[in-house]
């Protein structure tokens, strides 16, 4: 039998470097088959596009692999004509593709809702997060983009092999479109020199991976997890020109969860715990700080109770300092602020937001501070206990970390 299956390819700018977006496109008297190479949406997955490489990739050999594809596997089928009503919801859909509507307003999730995320890069920290954000549940969907040279190896192999629900490696670009969060972990690899050509490098790295990720999906929150987060995180928000409330680093979110729960569990202060947090720059310069003023009513008592909360969050830190900060753990990390997100929580986290206006910081600099996530990334930022010796040590990271930026090439 010979079948007519209209599709429609969506050619990008950077065609021929990138493959094009393919769909079908059905008419109202056709249904779409979910398969392997097509979803609920029509959208067309094949390893042509998947491992597509100039000059070998054309567009003729890509409708060359459809056709084959199609034949084992029909993607169509007719439908009565009391469902080919259904169909004009779809067609709609298709439609406005390209008025940047995304899945999540048609959505298969709960509530109606498509929770689809992107890790960037397939290092041990990009299969950390994938593995801990399946383990957490949170996402409908989870895209592992591999941008390393040559084919799978090590970790994507595995993944590959011990294929997770709702998990799928690709090394296409357009593999992340319409993604509620996306977080990367690449780091450059290159025989840098200086502590600058390091970070420089990285720069170069994001020159080429935040313009195609802002591209497909524009509506995200990016989540930086690569070094240093805090310059890495102002590369991303200038780089996506996203919205400051979207860009957001990882920051000492790990370290302030670690250092709550020191006090709680280890050193049996509960009442501490609850608004205790680790900001500012991550690595040596953290600083302990707290988000409530109410010590005590009389200024003699709440000396006294300002130096007892002192020396227990003294002890805190040293027990801090003998942990490190694993792959795994850092994944961990992860997984836990893109649930506060996907799922709106508004909860409190550490993490590396633009502080400019905090603690009389005039440059743009991203620091570790205590924010409300949710859905629209960082809705608020928690206004910290005043300290004058708090105040000090940001102040001193905002400018170093200013003065490393100056140095950089955007």
């Amino acid at each position: 039998n010979s079948y007519n299956i209209p599709i429609r390819l969506w050619i990008l700018d950077s065609h021929p470097f990138a493959p094009p977006i393919c769909f079908l496109k059905p008419t109202v008297n056709m249904g779409i088959l979910v398969g392997k190479h097509v979803d609920a949406r029509g959208r067309i997955y094949l390893p042509y596009l998947q491992n597509w490489s100039h000059p070998k990739s054309t567009v003729t050999g890509l409708i060359k692999e459809m056709i084959a594809k199609f034949e084992e596997e029909l993607p169509l089928y007719s439908l009565s004509s009391s469902d080919a009503a259904k169909q004009s919801e779809l067609l709609s859909y298709i439609a406005k593709i390209t008025e940047g509507e995304t899945e999540s307003k048609i959505g298969g999730g709960k509530n109606g809702c498509f929770n689809k995320i992107t890790v960037v890069g397939a290092g041990d920290l990009g299969i950390a997060c994938v593995l801990a954000a399946a383990a957490k549940g949170a996402a409908d969907k989870v895209i592992l983009l591999d941008l390393s040279e040559g084919a799978a190896k090590g970790g994507t192999m595995d993944l590959e092999i011990f294929a997770l629900p709702n998990v799928a490696i690709s090394k296409d670009f357009s593999a992340s479109a319409d993604s509620k969060v996306v977080i990367l972990t690449v780091n450059s690899l290159g025989n840098s020199q200086s502590y600058l050509d390091v970070i420089q490098s990285n720069v170069d790295l994001f020159r080429g991976i935040i313009p195609a990720i802002s591209h497909y999906s524009q509506d995200a929150v990016l989540l930086v997890a690569s070094h240093p987060v805090e310059v890495m995180t102002y590369v991303s928000w200038k780089l996506s020109a996203f919205p400051e409330s979207r860009v957001i680093g990882v920051g000492a979110n790990l370290d302030a969860e670690r250092f709550q729960y020191i006090l709680t569990n280890l050193l049996k202060a509960q009442a501490l715990a609850k608004d205790a947090w680790i900001i500012g720059e991550q690595g040596e310069d953290k600083v302990p700080s707290w988000t409530s003023c109410s010590l005590v009513a009389d200024q003699l008592e709440a000396i006294a109770a300002g130096n007892s909360r002192e020396t227990v969050a003294n002890r805190a830190m040293e027990v801090l300092k003998g942990k490190g900060q694993r792959s795994w753990s850092v994944g961990l990390s992860v997984a836990d602020l893109t649930d506060s997100i996907l799922k709106d929580k508004r909860k409190i986290h550490s993490v590396s937001t633009l502080a400019k206006g905090c603690c009389s910081i005039n440059s743009e600099v991203f620091l570790s501070l205590p924010c409300i996530l949710g859905a629209s990334g960082v809705i608020e930022m928690v206004k910290l206990e005043e300290d004058s010796l708090v105040q000090e040590k940001l102040q001193s990271s905002a400018a170093s970390i200013h003065d490393l930026q100056q140095q950089l090439k955007l």
